[in-house]
């Protein structure tokens, strides 16, 4: 992958300092592929976050995460420990170069060191410093870790997910907090820096995973605040005042689809539309081919009634791949979804049309890699992968010797001494 027109981006006149760990590192990587140059600093030795799997060809090593690959893609990256007087000194100077610095340590470790709000506008008075945490950097919760999970259970987006009859789990292993604080992190440096370009003045962004997340499950506390029912779990809907359980994600030929069995008004159109298309295979008797959808109330059937429904919906739907269910529906305007698997978005033609998979080339791998590209397409500036992550200290040359003027005997001391 060549890195030519990568400075043609939306924030490509920006440079970011990046001192987040594997809570924040997604924030960087937004500013990153709008072109932002952004600088991932990490200790001598690597980043915490080199450590998350799943590793290349499950190799556990510090240069082979996936994790460290997909979330800092568009970063250059050099060592340096910010927490040595020397390397305090050179964060300085680079600070100065810098319009904003995003971080993710604990509340207060900022002060510590003296790089809080307060002491970094002294350096640069339009700096801008976004801090990502778990709970915000205010209030009784501040100082408390937050583990992906906790953020899920304490944002009330756990109790949504899972199956219904057992307690609930997170629904799958992307750290959905760590990526919702991290996206807000970078939509609140960005407006920070709209602001910054009318008034001058640089300000601190506190963003609270909690809180980010909480925003996930907004249906919830409207279910709540008007009905008092907390939300469902799992591929069924429970329909008051009955509580009949109701399918809408079904088994098909080659993995699930997606559709609910509406009754009521919308009933003939969205179920009935359903039942003449399992006619035409035939797979209807007359019970299903005849009946009443505009007067069926789920809320007042029994279980017993609602399952003898739904078995001519599951035996029909796994005669069918979700291609061809979903080919029908586009056809017939049927309200009939399929559920996408890795594979099925890896060939999806929509995104290929649209060339949203991107190949990296990963040199010390001897290969290329597909990932997401760009998350907007723009008339005008590019959104894209301009580079692989860094590799451990990948540019320290060109920051600290060709940007910063150190001497090559200047880096070597650093390096002993433990600084990058």
């Amino acid at each position: 992958m060549k890195e030519q027109g990568m400075r043609e981006g939306l924030l490509s006149p920006y440079r970011i300092l990046d001192l987040t760990d594997e809570k924040g590192l997604f924030c960087g990587k937004l500013l990153g592929d709008l072109g932002a140059d952004v600088i991932k600093i990490e200790k001598p030795g690597g980043d915490s976050a080199r450590n998350f799997g799943p590793f290349f060809h499950d190799d556990p090593h510090l240069e082979k995460s996936l994790y460290w690959f997909a979330f800092n893609t568009n970063k250059r990256g050099i060592t340096l420990d910010i927490e040595r007087r020397d390397g305090l000194e050179i964060f300085k100077r680079l600070l100065k170069t810098a319009d904003a610095v995003v971080e993710s340590f604990k509340p207060g470790f900022m002060e510590k060191l003296g790089l809080d709000y307060s002491e970094l506008k002294k350096v640069n008075p339009r700096i801008i410093l976004t801090s990502i945490t778990p709970f915000g950097q205010t209030g009784p919760y501040k100082d408390y870790k937050g583990a992906d999970i906790v953020c899920w259970a304490l944002s009330g987006k756990l109790l949504l997910t899972g199956d219904p009859d057992r307690a609930p789990v997170p629904v799958s292993h992307v750290p959905h907090g760590w990526l919702h604080g991290s996206a807000d992190g970078a939509v609140g440096t960005m407006m920070a820096l709209y602001r910054r370009a009318r008034s001058g003045e640089g300000q601190h962004i506190d963003v609270s995973m909690q809180a980010s997340l909480e925003k996930v499950g907004h249906v919830s506390h409207l279910m709540w605040t008007l009905l008092h029912r907390e939300g469902w779990r799992g591929s069924v809907h429970r329909t008051p005042p009955s509580q009949t359980a109701i399918n809408y994600v079904w088994p098909c030929k080659d993995g699930y689809i997606l559709f609910f069995p509406f009754s009521g008004p919308l009933g003939p159109l969205a179920t009935g539309t359903v039942v003449e298309f399992m006619d035409r295979e035939g797979m209807a008797d007359d019970f299903i081919r005849k009946f009443d959808w505009a007067s069926l109330d789920w809320g007042c059937v029994s279980q017993e009634e609602a399952d003898r429904l739904q078995e001519y919906f599951i035996r029909f739907f796994k005669t069918k791949t979700k291609a061809e269910l979903f080919n029908e529906a586009i056809k017939k305007d049927l309200l009939i979804q399929p559920v996408f698997t890795p594979k099925d978005l890896l060939e999806h033609p929509q995104l290929h049309h649209r060339d949203y998979w991107q190949k990296v080339e990963h040199r010390e791998l001897s290969q290329d890699l597909t990932y997401p590209g760009g998350f907007l397409r723009s008339s005008e500036t590019i959104c894209k992968i301009w580079r692989q992550a860094p590799l451990i200290g990948e540019h320290n040359v060109e920051i600290y010797e060709k940007e910063l003027g150190l001497t090559r005997e200047s880096l070597t001391a650093l390096k002993q001494s433990g600084a990058i």
